[in-house]
């Protein structure tokens, strides 16, 4: 569906050029939610605005549903545009007009009829779910509002792609999750394909299939949201996935627990797919002749499967406790050993 090939973009500064993309390489296949996760200035937002060509690469192919955007005449850019909607972060509304009028005008700039833009507007409010508040004007919706405005408005030509560019960043958690879910529903009715760019791994876990770490414009880091969070390579794609599977308290507890266990080993273990739904640990219990002490611990789901995390205390024989670790491993669970039998506390 989307396919970027080997993209660069350089801005020319008064101190020289900038790399903001250095050779990114990417797949989205059609009908995936696909998320890319970075830190401010890791080049995320340049690279969405490059695929509908609000900016045009240095280097490199962008290719959308089989049309190469760069080579495109401005008249077939314009046409290809419209099959590509875009959501933002402080949703970009005209401020002058209604919900309605709001949701229309890309309706208007491409000369529907009356009609018919009535009756589309209509549809998208049902979907969007602003019944009601089609004569609001932006200045009376919540954020929450807004943003389901700026959806209905850039489903309005009905597109095959959709960009969200930070869509929940200005948005409180209750709103973010709402609009999260709205985003799923439009992709299971539409077949809309989506690319998010976020910095909260939280969304990533909760509405994509697929995932893209970049870091200082390069893609450091590739694939389905499961396998990233079950085995991240990467000390950034790490540090995403503590956003979501740890938590400040838990890791105090942890503390505590080495303090009061000093020569206890401690395992925290992730589950992922098939294995968050098997009884491991009463398995565990069965065989292994060991005594574990569940410290903490969660379980959520994402669009490919349930996701988990476990800190488990091990404590008995050394041998015994290192055949504990290799059976669960063997079902298909990630096991990191916060502390090992015997370790000096820190």
């Amino acid at each position: 569906m989307i396919k970027l090939k080997g993209i660069k973009k350089f801005y020319k500064t008064k101190t020289g050029l900038v790399n903001a993309l250095n050779g990114i390489d990417l797949e989205v296949n059609k009908g995936d939610i696909f998320g890319v996760i970075g830190y401010s200035g890791a080049g995320k937002s340049t690279l969405i605005r490059l695929i509908n060509m609000l900016e045009k690469p240095s280097e490199g192919r962008i290719n959308v549903d089989g049309s190469e955007m760069s080579t495109l005449s401005k008249k077939a850019l314009r046409d290809a545009r419209k099959q590509i909607g875009m959501i933002f972060q402080h949703f970009n509304l005209l401020w002058s007009r209604n919900v309605k009028d709001n949701i229309a005008f890309p309706l208007e700039i491409a000369g529907v009829p009356k009609r018919e833009r009535e009756r589309k507007v209509k549809e998208l409010i049902h979907l969007v779910g602003l019944e009601g508040r089609e004569s609001a004007y932006p200045s009376q919706l919540s954020g929450g509002q807004k943003q389901r405005v700026g959806i209905a408005r850039a489903l309005a030509n009905d597109p095959k792609v959709l960009l969200c560019d930070e869509a929940t960043s200005a948005l409180d958690p209750k709103t973010t999750e709402a609009i999260l879910d709205l985003l799923v529903d439009i992709n299971q009715k539409l077949g809309l394909t989506i690319i998010l760019i976020t910095h909260e791994m939280h969304v990533i876990k909760k509405i994509c299939h697929q995932v893209a770490v970049i870091d200082n414009g390069i893609i450091v880091e590739e694939g389905e949201v499961l396998d990233v969070f079950r085995s991240p390579q990467m000390a950034i794609t790490k540090d995403f996935v503590k956003q979501v599977t740890s938590d400040s308290e838990s890791e105090e507890a942890v503390k505590l627990i080495k303090q009061t266990y000093p020569s206890a080993t401690i395992a925290r273990l992730t589950f992922a797919g098939e294995a968050a739904n098997r009884p491991v640990i009463s398995e565990l219990l069965k065989q292994e002749a060991i005594d574990v002490n569940l410290l903490e611990g969660n379980l959520s789901q994402t669009q490919r499967g349930a996701l988990g995390t476990l800190t488990l205390l091990l404590d008995g024989e050394a041998p015994k406790v290192k055949d504990a670790i290799t059976f669960v491993e063997n079902q298909g669970v990630v096991v990191e050993v916060i502390q090992h039998a015997s370790e000096p506390v820190s």
